[in-house]
């Protein structure tokens, strides 16, 4: 699962580098750093809730 969220994630970070996205919070170039921010969040959720 972290795989599938770190692809995707970094898939956003190129697109948003060659044009912004637009989202709130996420109209400059520069910010491409709250996107990696994000997955680190969401890659540290899932490896705490993931049972093992």
């Amino acid at each position: 699962m972290t795989k599938i969220v770190s692809a995707i994630v970094i898939c956003a970070m190129v697109a948003h580098m060659i044009r912004p996205l637009g989202l709130p919070g996420l109209r400059r170039r520069g910010d491409v750093w709250k996107l990696a921010l994000g997955a680190f969040v969401l890659i540290a959720a899932v490896t705490m809730v993931r049972p093992e």
